[in-house]
């Protein structure tokens, strides 16, 4: 007997997931690799996930000493509050895990730096509290290469997704055509 089709569960869909960006700030950005690609995906992102109305929070390790968020990506995110943690992690960071169970977001696509600490350590809290992770390589860095690739192979090895921007975007399109299809992929060019 066959068994019914069913859509992979491990697709993001729109009702079910969150955009967070993991301390973009202006001061530790420039010592990251590939900063332009870090700002350029996660700006992709954020105004994807506005075209979707997909929700969207950012956070800010100590802001009082490591500054604010990019100016490229805050001026996009603007009407929304930094959260700002002193935690590496953004397990605790303003009830943000408890906000996103109110808001009945079961998958966090995750983003921004540095890879081995903040990034990782957050997804690594968001898998042990039952939430799907998914972490486009192309939004995250570290200072360095090595930090960059085994904190991926661990955050996968513990059953995040690895992805990429455009995979990000295109499954929470699901279907081309629409409206939402072509400014999305104004965005992609």
């Amino acid at each position: 007997m066959h068994n019914p089709l069913i859509r992979s569960g491990k697709i993001l869909r729109r009702e079910s997931t969150a955009l967070l960006i993991v301390d973009i700030q202006e001061k530790i950005l420039a010592a990251m690799k590939n900063p332009d690609s870090v700002i350029e995906n996660t700006l992709k992102l954020i105004k994807g996930f506005k075209i979707l109305n997909v929700p969207i929070f950012y956070t800010e390790q100590y802001p009082k000493g490591l500054g604010p968020t990019a100016v490229k990506l805050s001026q996009e995110l603007q009407g929304l509050r930094s959260i700002p943690k002193m935690s590496f992690s953004c397990f605790g960071a303003d009830n943000l895990f408890e906000r996103l169970i109110d808001n009945k977001i079961a998958q966090v696509v995750v983003v921004g730096i540095e890879a081995h600490v903040c990034v990782q350590q957050t997804v690594l809290d968001l898998l042990a509290s039952k939430f799907q992770v998914d972490v486009p390589a192309d939004a995250v860095s570290s200072r360095n290469t090595l930090d960059y690739e085994t904190a991926l192979r661990r955050m996968q090895r513990h059953n995040a997704e690895i992805t990429t921007t455009e995979s990000v975007l295109f499954e929470l399109l699901n279907i081309c055509g629409t409206e939402e299809f072509k400014e999305i992929s104004n965005i992609i060019k």
